[in-house]
């Protein structure tokens, strides 16, 4: 059984974040709903994580509980952000082939 779980976030909507994305990741992690949960910044959530220290502490947070946090480069880039979501720890990394395998691996992605 494939106990992964990735989460496509590339909403840039606070209230999304806090009362789904963040609560939904952190729970699954510390209760053991998922074995791995990773995480996926792409597109807008790039931009909001770079900006805003609230989301910053919510991706901290995901780190420090063993969720594997991934930034598409070139969102990173395109925003121009890149240092400040390394410097928070996330993998800044072109995303369209790993994504691409975790779905032809039939792993669970979620999207928001």
């Amino acid at each position: 059984m494939n106990d992964k779980l990735n989460i496509l976030w590339t909403t840039d909507n606070k209230d999304t974040i806090f009362n789904m994305l963040a609560m939904y990741t952190l729970n699954s992690k510390k209760r053991g709903w998922w074995q791995e949960v990773n995480v996926i910044l792409w597109g807008a959530s790039v931009k909001l994580a770079a900006q805003d220290t609230q989301v910053q502490t919510e991706i901290l947070e995901m780190l420090q509980t063993g969720v594997t946090v991934e930034a598409c480069q070139d969102c990173c880039e395109r925003f121009g952000v890149k240092p400040v979501i390394e410097k928070l720890g996330v993998t800044v990394r072109y995303m369209g082939a790993p994504l691409t395998e975790y779905l032809k691996n039939g792993e669970k992605v979620l999207t928001l």
